[in-house]
């Protein structure tokens, strides 16, 4: 059953998406859907390194910058961010601030970044009818990349501050 949480994101959310313990999280996958031009969702998987929150409603992403995620970000605006695991179920409903803006430091991986901001929050849990069904595990991928990877770095260092064009 899902209810929502409001316009922003909780205090908790906020921590899970902070990027304060990433090199933990690395190996999970975030389901994140973009509006194509046809008006149909567009999914994507993102990392905990390619994601973060800077406070209640304010978030940063990287992705390639000339993929269709970014291209369908710069077009329409909308995104849905999905937290599928074992102790939460959220869905972030998002809106484009600006972007893509350049990454420094990311030269062959066409890198870009995003400001986005939170419209509404949505938390999923197994109804009382349901009988105590649960997430068992989120997505997952490996090998988990390292933090002294180019691409990595130069990720955590464009999301290291929220910025926008002036």
């Amino acid at each position: 059953m899902t209810r929502s949480l409001g316009r922003a994101l909780t205090p908790d959310l906020v921590d899970r998406f902070s990027q304060r313990d990433v090199a933990r999280r690395l190996g999970t996958g975030l389901p994140f859907v973009t509006v194509d031009p046809d008006g149909r969702p567009h999914p994507m998987l993102l990392s905990y390194l390619e994601i973060r929150a800077y406070d209640t409603r304010t978030v940063g992403l990287v992705i390639g910058a000339r993929t269709r995620s970014a291209r369908n970000l710069e077009e329409r605006g909308a995104a849905t961010l999905l937290a599928i695991e074992p102790d939460v179920t959220v869905y972030v409903k998002m809106r484009t601030v600006d972007g893509p803006l350049p990454v420094s430091g990311a030269g062959e991986y066409g890198l870009g970044y995003f400001l986005l901001e939170v419209d509404e929050v949505l938390e999923d849990a197994a109804a009382d009818w349901e009988g105590g069904m649960r997430i068992t595990s989120g997505v997952r991928y490996a090998p988990a990349p390292t933090l002294d990877e180019p691409w990595a770095r130069a990720t955590l260092a464009a999301l290291a501050e929220p910025r926008a064009r002036a």
